[in-house]
């Protein structure tokens, strides 16, 4: 039986959920804490104020894991071979003829 049964991929994705999830939590702190365009007062005043910071929290938290994911898999790529600039020049500054019809 393997040590490790899980793909390295599925590892990479749940420690980026995880990653998400403490930046969410982190971010939406501190928009609480610093209460930013006065949402303290929102969430703590009325009665479904713990829903909005609960979708906050989460729609954030899906939102900063995408993106760790995506960096991730980014830096996964393997560089580019070959030598680089061994092609010659294309002429891009040439001026081309282009014919026009003037109205009278």
């Amino acid at each position: 039986m393997p040590r490790n049964p899980m793909p390295r991929l599925v590892r990479l994705y749940l420690f980026s959920i995880a990653l998400g999830l403490a930046l969410s939590a982190v971010f939406v702190g501190l928009l609480l804490w610093l209460d930013v365009a006065n949402l303290w007062h929102l969430v703590s005043t009325s009665p479904m104020g713990w829903v909005a910071a609960a979708m906050l929290f989460v729609f954030n938290a899906l939102v900063f894991s995408g993106v760790q994911f995506a960096i991730a898999v980014m830096r996964m790529a393997e560089p580019e071979g070959g030598s680089g600039g061994a092609r010659a020049p294309v002429a891009t500054q040439r001026p081309v003829r282009v014919k026009v019809q003037a109205r009278k």
